[in-house]
């Protein structure tokens, strides 16, 4: 009997330790996903930290970026303000400060036309549209700027042209002097020799010995062709105003010369002729030019200044 309650007694014992880790075992289970659930929880939590944070720097770049534009407003406000202000103010008389604006641009675009473009009757009416402008400015302070100005505009009715229009006419000049009657220099020579060179010309060619004369017709086209190429990129170089490249090519245009010249005293007077276009001048040498525009500029300057 007591043997049967002992067997009782060990059989429920084990049955609640038995039931005890089947419930530790759950609670284990339970803990486990509960943890994984915690850290999934906990890793969306970092990411939306992190993108909170990058739209925080976000934001904070494009406050920066409208903080800088609101200055730049404010400043470019401020300079009309003053624009309005400085044609408002009686003293500074707007309607002469356009008018002193009006003739800076003009004497501005009268001297470019003329160094860049060669354009001088360009510069001329640009001059003299500067002149009646100024004319309507009863400042007295300007008074001496109105006889620099004619004496510029005296300067440049003075100059006949443009120097390189100057240089390119005569170099055009010369060579069609040169081009045009070759040919038929060459075809009266050849009939009205005598009669001893023209049975023996095809055996003895007599030229100068201290040079080399184009004779066959071959070679004087080719010379011919040399020399116009030559005159061309002399011409190209004188468009730019390169005077080194301008010589240079009149100086090998020379030495085609030489060679369909074959008379000396015609050839030295060409060489010769050439020598005096190649130092022509390219560009203008005017001392006054911009001088009313840098005296217009200074006075206004001087004048402009904060009280």
């Amino acid at each position: 009997m007591l043997l049967a309650v002992l067997l009782a007694a060990a059989g429920w014992y084990g049955w609640q330790r038995w039931l005890r880790y089947q419930a530790a075992e759950a609670a284990e289970a339970d803990a486990a996903v509960l943890v994984d659930a915690l850290d999934q929880r906990v890793d969306a939590l970092r990411r939306d930290q992190r993108a909170q944070a990058q739209r925080l720097q976000q934001a904070d770049a494009t406050n920066r970026v409208l903080r800088d534009e609101l200055l730049g407003l404010g400043e470019r406000s401020a300079i009309i303000e003053d624009s309005f202000a400085r044609f408002a103010d009686p003293d500074r008389h707007g309607a002469q400060a356009l008018r002193l604006d009006e003739a800076e641009l003009l004497l501005s675009l009268g001297q470019q036309r003329l160094l860049i473009a060669g354009d001088l009757d360009a510069a001329r009416r640009a001059y003299a549209l500067a002149g009646g402008v100024l004319a309507g400015v009863d400042d007295p302070a300007y008074l001496s700027l109105r006889q620099t100005l004619q004496q510029e505009r005296a300067a440049l009715e003075a100059l006949e042209a443009e120097p390189r229009a100057i240089a390119l006419a005569r170099l055009d000049a010369f060579a069609q002097s040169v081009t045009a009657p070759q040919r038929q220099a060459r075809n009266t020579t050849s009939t009205e020799q005598p009669w001893w060179r023209r049975a023996f010309a095809g055996i003895v060619d007599a030229q100068p010995s201290d040079s080399v004369v184009a004779v066959q017709p071959a070679d004087v086209a080719a010379a011919r062709a040399g020399f116009q190429l030559e005159v061309s990129l002399a011409r190209a170089a004188a468009e730019r105003r390169d005077v080194d490249g301008y010589r240079a090519a009149l100086q090998r245009a020379g030495d085609w010369l030489a060679r369909l010249e074959p008379d000396r005293p015609a050839r030295d007077n060409g060489l010769a002729q050439l020598e005096r276009i190649a130092a022509m001048p390219l560009s203008l040498s005017l001392p006054t030019l911009g001088s009313t525009l840098g005296q217009l500029r200074q006075l206004r300057a001087t004048r402009e200044e904060p009280r």
